[in-house]
């Protein structure tokens, strides 16, 4: 006799929400996904089974409707383009806590390092001081504390916190918008921070089957459980762009610098601009998540070798031509 499991994922349109509906529902999890418009986010999410509600992450009714039955829900909503953290990111959250302590369900969070000063660097563990340096990183320990108050009250959490996302439908990100361009062989690639430093960067599937597996073992878990997620960590930033030029069998490709005196200029009347200027700080410093608690509990990490991870992200950013196909192939075969 099996047991149907329910998922709600929110933002499951996303990168990170997107990888977390896949592999719930590649380990038999029955998955919902909530969207103002089912319809979009059907085409969009075509290749995942996902039985989409309509409804929005800002309506409460809404959410608590959708997660009826859901024995976790999966909270990867995020602003667009750094817009309104503070008038939507909070009031989200507050929807998916009530919605899971009606249905006596867990909530499933991704943590950011933007919790994170310098003070903490360059290794940061879960239980480091949690002073950030930004708007948005105040909003993501007000989001963090209300969780562990939610917790206190008897509502499970997880979260889960990792660094730059990378992977076949990452869209919105450094990867996808910074070191490469989406829809184009890759000709030049950006790198945004001091190539020098350390850098940690979080392979999308990977991260999701990290997760999963922590929820399998929901029993061993307290209450209220934190881990940092180690993914691929670059002692020398510009590493990735350095792979990526390996993978497309192009050691010539340019690696420029990221415009930083460009977003100074547009940052007063751009509001997304602002918000990246203030992440700055993250790519001047050294910062590698310390996973040892992570691995202590599952035993190992979930760890794709970098090459293969990087030809499935170009892949699927559309950043690969026939040649560079062929060539990626072979490097991932050890060619």
């Amino acid at each position: 006799m099996t047991t149907e499991r329910t998922a709600l994922v929110i933002g499951a349109t996303g990168g990170i929400g997107g990888e977390m509906a896949r592999t719930l529902a590649a380990r038999g999890w029955t998955v919902r996904g909530l969207h103002r418009d089912p319809a979009a986010a059907r085409q969009r999410r075509s290749d995942i089974a996902i039985d989409w509600v309509q409804g929005d992450a800002m309506n409460a009714e809404d959410v608590r409707k959708a997660a009826i039955g859901a024995e976790l829900i999966f909270h990867g909503a995020n602003p667009p383009g750094y817009r309104n953290w503070a008038g939507l990111a909070l009031p989200m959250l507050e929807n998916t806590i009530a919605a899971a302590k009606v249905n006596g369900a867990r909530v499933v969070f991704p943590g950011t390092v933007y919790n994170f000063g310098p003070e903490t660097f360059p290794r940061v563990g879960e239980d480091a001081p949690q002073n950030p340096r930004t708007r948005k990183g105040r909003i993501r320990v007000a989001m963090e504390a209300r969780l562990e108050q939610a917790a206190a009250g008897g509502t499970p959490v997880l979260i889960l916190r990792a660094g730059d996302f990378f992977g076949p439908s990452v869209g919105n990100s450094w990867f996808g918008q910074g070191i490469v361009k989406p829809g184009r062989p890759v000709r030049a690639l950006t790198y945004p921070g001091r190539r020098d430093v350390g850098h940690a960067w979080a392979y999308l599937p990977d991260l999701a089957e990290t997760f999963v597996r922590l929820i399998e073992r929901s029993d061993d878990l307290p209450r209220f459980a934190r881990f940092h997620f180690g993914g691929h960590y670059f002692a020398r930033g510009v590493e990735i762009a350095e792979a990526v030029r390996k993978v497309c069998g192009r050691p010539d490709l340019p690696i420029r610098g990221f415009p930083w005196p460009v977003v100074y200029v547009a940052a007063p009347f751009v509001e997304t601009m602002r918000e990246v200027l203030e992440m700055r700080y993250l790519w001047q410093e050294t910062l590698e998540l310390d996973n040892r608690r992570l691995v202590a509990f599952l035993g190992a990490e979930p760890h794709t070798p970098l090459d293969q991870a990087l030809i499935a992200t170009l892949e699927g950013l559309g950043c690969l031509d026939e040649a560079h196909r062929n060539t990626g192939a072979a490097v991932a075969r050890g060619a």
